[in-house]
């Protein structure tokens, strides 16, 4: 039975003139109920039945993958199933109805077509007859298959099959809609997720090498330290004074050395991150440096750990880059959270850049490797950096990160 060009004047003539207007307020009503699949596909279900004055309606929707269809609404008690059966192409009356892209009706006995295959929690024995239909948008794509089942024989007639294609059609839609409003939510967690698993890993290789430098290079530092006072005291001072100099030179090279070990540590994984959260952070790692006057204005918010870790690592490196090359004299970290975006801003009052030259000055490298670095990491946690630059007027860098409100870390 042909079903293209199908649309709401189809319904004419399909049912009484009383009961024409009712079911299109249905059909709206039912691909109105929210961008959901199982929401959506339970209305229909509830629609279909009472439109069809069937016993109870299957709506299977094809899944992510369009190789199979799975149960997405059911009238009650038959809605404990849902996401539960699952039917192949081709598998089943409704996987051959989604194959062929025909309708199916069997008034009885449905053991003996060779299309049937029983499904145990849908209970296919207790009903006599049923009728199948495929769901399609133009031109064609198939969404899933309709299935009203009825406990005493009915003999459905060309009209009701009509009226199945024409509901089919016109919520095949709205279905789809839904569909792909699912794949984009399951693409932005699995986004999220990764974020959060690339974000974990660097961190755990960080932990790593901190306690590495911790365990072994430091450890070994210090007691070089304590051999190199030991010797020095052994050392007669007056008739080696060039031996006991050359002491002091290599215990101030170990002093040195185990200064700069220990802040490789910290910049590695700083403990205060963990009990603090950013916002500490952020405090702590302004007061280790000494070169620049800077200015603090910190949101005391949490959120999520892999969003904390990103942002303190850009403003790690903008303050790095601040030192380094920008001759500042002053500088500004800002961290708020509002109207669900988090927003860390470091700004400097030093020499600036030409943007046009894609060139941050004291860098080798075109662009900056830094400033790549620190955008990659904003994008990966779905945020955006942006650099506001010019010659003899500072630098800001600026990162906004959407959050999900939702979140639990946000509300703590």
């Amino acid at each position: 039975m042909p079903t293209g060009g199908l649309g709401a004047h189809d319904v004419h003539g399909l049912v009484d003139a009383d009961r024409e207007v009712a079911l299109l307020l249905d059909i709206i009503a039912a691909t109105s109920s929210g961008p959901g699949v199982e929401p959506m596909a339970a209305a229909v279900a509830r629609m279909i039945t009472a439109a069809t004055a069937s016993d109870v309606c299957f709506v299977h929707v094809l899944d992510d993958t369009d190789r199979s269809l799975t149960l997405a609404g059911a009238t009650p008690p038959f809605d404990e199933q849902v996401g539960r059966v699952r039917l192949p192409l081709g598998s089943g009356v409704s996987g051959w109805v989604a194959s062929h892209r025909e309708p199916v009706v069997i008034i009885s006995n449905k053991e003996d077509d060779p299309r049937y295959v029983p499904i145990v929690s849908l209970r296919g024995s207790d009903f006599t007859s049923m009728a199948s239909a495929p769901m399609e948008t133009e031109p064609g794509g198939l969404v899933g298959v309709l299935n009203v089942h009825t406990i005493s024989r009915r003999d459905f007639t060309p009209r009701d099959i009509q009226l199945l294609l024409v509901i089919g059609r016109l919520i095949a839609g709205a279905l789809h809609q839904a569909r792909l409003h699912r794949q984009l939510s399951a693409r932005e967690r699995a986004h999220e997720n990764f974020a959060e698993q690339v974000i974990a890993a660097q961190e755990s290789e960080r932990r790593r090498l901190a306690a590495d430098i911790h365990d072994g290079i430091s450890q070994r530092l210090v007691s070089l330290t304590y051999r190199l006072d030991a010797a020095a005291r052994a050392v007669d001072d007056a008739e080696t004074a060039e031996a006991v100099e050359q002491i002091e030179k290599a215990r101030d090279l170990a002093d040195l050395t185990l200064a700069e070990a220990r802040s490789a540590i910290g910049g590695l994984r700083p403990p205060v991150l963990d009990d603090l959260g950013l916002a500490g952070g952020l405090a702590s790692l302004a007061s280790s440096i000494m070169e620049v006057d800077l200015e603090l204005e910190l949101a005391d918010e949490r959120l999520p750990e892999h969003i904390e870790v990103a942002l303190y690592r850009i403003a790690q490196e903008s303050l790095q880059n601040v030192v380094k090359h920008s001759r500042a004299l002053t500088a500004t970290v800002s961290f708020t959270v509002a109207d669900g975006v988090a927003r860390l801003e470091v700004s400097d009052n030093g020499i600036g850049f030409d943007p046009g030259e894609e060139r941050v000055p004291g860098t080798n490298n075109v662009g900056g490797y830094g400033m790549l670095s620190m955008a990659e990491r904003a994008e990966l946690v779905g945020g955006r950096l942006a650099v506001r630059a010019r010659p003899g007027s500072g630098t800001t860098v600026t990162v906004t990160i959407p959050l999900d409100v939702s979140d639990p870390a946000q509300t703590d």
